[in-house]
């Protein structure tokens, strides 16, 4: 299966949705909400923002790496 690189994050607080190209080379750790300018952060147990807000996991996780941890 390929990898999807577009997950869609919606923000806990407002609701908000945008499409965002997801990093293949780093996690992301914080993203600002353009609506509500809410800073979200990975939930408990989750490695970056797009595992806990995405419609899609991210890359590593995708392909069963340990994603950040590892690097």
């Amino acid at each position: 299966m390929k990898t999807q690189l577009i997950s869609i994050i919606t923000c806990p607080e407002c609701r908000h949705k945008k499409d965002e190209i997801m990093p293949t080379d780093a996690c992301q750790f914080f993203y600002e909400c353009e609506n509500c300018k809410k800073i979200l952060r990975p939930l408990d147990g989750d490695c970056c923002v797009f595992c806990s807000y995405g419609s899609v996991d991210c890359p590593s996780i995708q392909e069963k790496k340990d994603c950040c941890k590892s690097k």
